[in-house]
């Protein structure tokens, strides 16, 4: 997803440190540990791949929230699945997404989803707040945030605990290449999966939506380009079951099926 990665750049530095569980205790029923997880309401390869042998999983920073205690995006970071109540909760939510194979990329284009980083996708926290898209995700997932004099949203320098490395990255606005805010179900991916007959709204929606929006390591993330969790995964394994529940939220918020062959990395990052 070239133009994605493109569109989607900040800055760099470099690295220590990672995330930190924070742990629930898991419904027995599948339909509420869904509902718990969900909301339930209705590339290149690198090192990265999933048969690599990975990063150590993030180290505890306090800041990151699980993916089950943050149905809709707002809460930072992603942290680590570590109980066993938690990893069922996570299959059961895997379980249900409906699968299909891809279909044709014919007609795809990034500005079919909107121009990167629009403040005005409504039907998303943070619309028309003022700040466009990507400021407030490096707002929400930053640390020791520092903003342009005179401005409330352009931020100029912070602390990120980059999840899919398990890296710290001191970042400022004056290198603005190497760290990317991620689809975590790429657009491409999601025009392949019937986004392709959605109306731009929606499109820009799921474009702009903080449950689909992960500020990363750049390097990652264009290894990662438009690949589902069978082709690509998080350096760091310790990661993984949490990015699979996070690529699992995506797709039942928007109704979008996933490959059969995701869906079994999937579970299997989850201990199915």
């Amino acid at each position: 997803m070239r133009a994605e990665v493109r569109r989607g750049t900040e800055g760099l530095a470099r690295h220590r440190g990672g995330a930190r569980p924070l742990l629930r205790a898991g419904g027995v029923a599948v339909c509420a540990a869904v509902a718990l997880v969900s909301g339930c309401d209705g590339g290149a390869n690198s090192g990265s791949s999933p048969t690599g042998s990975g990063a150590p999983a993030p180290a505890s920073d306090g800041h990151s929230v699980s993916p089950l205690k943050n149905p809709d995006g707002t809460k930072p970071g992603l942290a680590p699945l570590t109980s066993e109540a938690d990893k069922a909760a996570a299959r059961a939510l895997i379980e249900s997404l409906s699968t299909k194979g891809r279909g044709p990329k014919t007609g795809y284009d990034r500005d079919r989803f909107g121009y990167a980083w629009m403040d005005t996708a409504d039907g998303v926290p943070w619309a028309r707040n003022g700040c466009d898209t990507r400021n407030d995700l490096l707002k929400r997932d930053g640390q020791d945030v520092r903003f342009r004099k005179g401005s409330n949203c352009v931020i100029v320098s912070m602390t990120l605990d980059d999840p899919y490395t398990g890296h710290t990255i001191q970042w400022t606005k004056s290198h603005a290449t190497t760290v990317q805010i991620d689809h975590v179900m790429p657009l491409s991916y999601d025009w392949q999966m019937g986004a392709a007959h959605w109306t731009k709204d929606k499109r820009e929606q799921i474009a702009n939506d903080p449950l689909n929006l992960l500020p990363v390591d750049g390097p990652a993330n264009s290894a990662k380009g438009d690949s589902g969790p069978a082709t690509w995964l998080p350096p760091s394994k310790g990661i993984r079951c949490a990015y699979s529940v996070r690529f699992a939220q995506v797709s039942r918020k928007y109704e979008l099926p996933v490959t059969p062959a995701d869906k079994r990395m999937m579970l299997k990052q989850c201990g199915a």
